[in-house]
């Protein structure tokens, strides 16, 4: 672990029109991931809330993964909805991934996102030893 903090891109449609990273790395081994959504390689994949849920945190895991670290280093986690029905399935998402992690959780039903089709979005917390790779 080095002392500076690392910020890493992921191509996000919003990071560059609004000046943000998908993930920031702090020194002592503390990683924000930022709101995530069912965006795919710039596309948005709409689909169930369970889908969107399971693609939205697999963005976060991928910006992880550029630090070095995995689920298993995941200690917090939010979910945003737009719906309360839609709870149960984006807490099954949320199970499938977490469930031998446990992080502290929260799940918050909101107005809406920037694109109607998205129901869900996610941010992730992780600690553990963040390692050198590619960061934008």
């Amino acid at each position: 672990m080095t002392g500076a903090i690392r910020r890493v891109g992921a191509g996000g449609p919003w990071e560059e029109s609004i000046g943000s990273s998908r993930a920031v790395a702090l020194p002592g081994g503390l990683v924000l991931v930022s709101g995530c959504a069912s965006v795919v390689d710039g596309t948005i994949e709409a689909g169930t809330p369970y889908q969107q849920a399971l693609n939205a945190f697999q963005v976060a895991l991928d910006a992880l993964k550029e630090v070095g670290l995995g689920p298993e280093h995941v200690v917090r986690t939010r979910m945003y909805l737009t719906h309360a029905r839609d709870v149960e399935d984006v807490g099954r998402a949320h199970k499938q991934l977490f469930d031998a992690v446990r992080p502290a959780a929260s799940m918050l039903v909101v107005a809406g996102f920037v694109d109607p089709s998205l129901v869900v979005e996610v941010e992730v917390e992780a600690y553990g030893p963040v390692g050198e790779g590619d960061a934008a």
